[in-house]
Formats: C-alpha cells, sequence, structure tokens
C-alpha cells in the first residue's frame, strides 16, 4: 500500500501502489505545469468520498511499498490525465484491464 502526504497533515492518504505510480505520473506532469486541480475518489469502506486541491506550492510526496516500479498502462494515464484537464479534476477510478487474447 502507498502513501500519499499532502501539505502539513502527518495523516497520510492510503492508495495502492500501482494506482499510486499512474497518479504520480499524472499529477507531476500537472504541477509540472503550474496547474492547480483536484484529485477525488470514493472512501474504501464505502462511508463517503474525499477531494484535495493540489495546488504546486503545497508539498507533496509519494510513498511506495513496493521497490520496484509497476508497468504503467497508457490507456489508464491517458484516462487519469483527461480527467485531471477537466473542470471536475481527477476522479480517481479502477483501471481497466483489457482481458489476453489469444491468437
Amino acid at each position: 500500500m502507498g502513501l500519499i502526504f499532502y501539505g502539513n497533515s502527518p495523516d497520510p492518504i492510503e492508495v495502492d501502489d500501482r494506482t499510486l505510480a499512474h497518479l504520480k505520473v499524472v499529477i507531476a506532469l500537472k504541477l509540472r505545469r503550474n496547474e492547480s486541480f483536484t484529485l477525488s475518489w470514493r472512501h474504501p469502506d464505502a462511508t463517503g468520498r474525499s477531494t484535495l486541491w493540489l495546488h504546486p506550492s503545497i508539498p507533496l510526496r509519494f510513498t511506495f511499498d513496493e521497490p520496484i516500479a509497476p508497468e504503467l498502462s497508457q490507456q489508464w494515464l491517458s484516462e487519469l490525465s483527461n480527467s485531471a484537464n477537466s473542470s471536475g479534476g481527477i476522479l480517481l477510478t479502477a483501471e481497466h484491464i483489457e482481458p489476453f487474447e489469444r491468437a
């Protein structure tokens, strides 16, 4: 399980490593361009949802459990990037993994 530390909050946000690896790429691209945006997700226990306002001037740190970065899905990166560029910001959704087709 990966962690996002945002701002001065001592309480991290838990995100699985694969999801966090994709988020890190999309978030870094937006912040590198000096763009602010929101990141929203549903709580895993179905008790609610949360939204963060991400701004380039606010400290942000990603921590991963796995020492090796996963292979990234270009499709998922594209979906997350498109939502990051929308008025609603990034809406964290599950990865859509295409089934492997045998020839």
